[in-house]
């Protein structure tokens, strides 16, 4: 549900263009699909940014709006060095971007059309002046369709699990008790982090069944059916994970700070390969509504109880 790419810093500058007019029009569309659906990588450790930032008054005058709105956005992801040298050049930070596509497959690398002749041969090098051309910029899709098991889930999530700060996990009937739930567990194993802890919250509603069998489940219960279903490996990881218990709600979201997704069916699995469900990139707007929608300070439901599990 995102998208990660390389950008060689030539983007930025406004000689490396075709014409350097362009270079103001070319960034501006390539803003907002940035700070929508994407992670950028932070090549060596974060090398890139800091020659970003060293460099912003050479460059054009859009860099840093860009730059800094990737930095407070959460969408830029440090990423190891992958050759034994630190780029002088351009052409070297598209060297780079390309070894780190060995290690970990990006989206694509974005470079500029002064560039683009030395690495025509690279499907996953295009020029900022020809990018609606190339196929993996054409591909990208605010939704997906995926089947409805859990290591689906991890592979459509990885970015996204590996990187945000903070995560909503909304589902009526999330129960990890339960066996179409029984792999939850596995989404907030790979959360884990060495840096920060990230800021978890689930939400539910207060009751199972519907209609004339509906039961409002007490507080002590819900509290142990999840305490119960916690495998040990989240207390050593020392994730942090705090439980909503709602009056009601029924559509099903994964929100985080850098991406909302509608999820039809939620974070139950089937283990039917024919169980098919489709997931929806939110856009920024709706994201924060339904973010503000589950604030406890909010009157759109009511809470009925609210605990931290570790």
């Amino acid at each position: 549900m995102l998208t990660e790419y390389a950008l060689v810093p030539d983007i930025f500058d406004s000689t490396c263009y075709s014409n350097p007019d362009l270079c103001g029009i070319y960034l501006q569309s390539l803003k907002e699909p940035l700070l929508q659906e994407a992670l950028v990588r932070d090549l060596r450790s974060g090398e890139w940014g800091a020659y970003i930032s060293r460099n912003l008054q050479n460059l054009h005058i859009k860099t840093k709006e860009i730059y800094t709105k990737l930095s407070i956005q959460n969408r830029l992801r440090p990423f190891n060095p992958s050759l034994n040298s630190a780029p002088a050049t351009y052409h070297d930070w598209c060297l780079e971007s390309l070894a780190s596509h060995q290690v970990e497959s990006l989206t694509g690398i974005i470079t500029s059309s002064s560039l683009i002749n030395s690495f025509q041969n690279d499907s996953a090098v295009a020029s900022i002046e020809q990018l609606s051309a190339a196929p993996w910029w054409q591909n990208r899709s605010p939704s997906m369709r995926l089947c409805r098991n859990t290591s689906n889930y991890l592979v459509s999530l990885k970015l996204i699990l590996g990187h945000a700060n903070s995560f909503m996990f909304i589902d009526p009937h999330l129960d990890p008790s339960q066996r179409r739930y029984k792999d939850f567990n596995q989404l907030l194993q790979s959360i884990q982090r060495t840096v920060c802890t990230p800021q978890i919250e689930i939400h539910r509603v207060c009751y199972v069944g519907s209609g004339p069998a509906r039961q409002i489940i007490s507080n002590t219960d819900w509290e142990q059916a999840f305490r119960s279903s916690l495998p040990s490996s989240l207390f050593s990881a020392k994730i942090s994970v705090e439980i909503f218990i709602w009056d009601d709600f029924h559509d099903r979201y994964l929100i985080t700070d850098i991406v909302g997704i509608s999820m039809p069916n939620g974070f139950d699995t089937s283990n039917n390969p024919r169980d098919i469900t489709t997931w929806t990139r939110l856009g920024r707007k709706e994201r924060d509504d339904i973010q503000r929608e589950f604030d406890p300070s909010s009157n759109r439901h009511t809470l009925r109880h609210r605990f931290k599990l570790i």
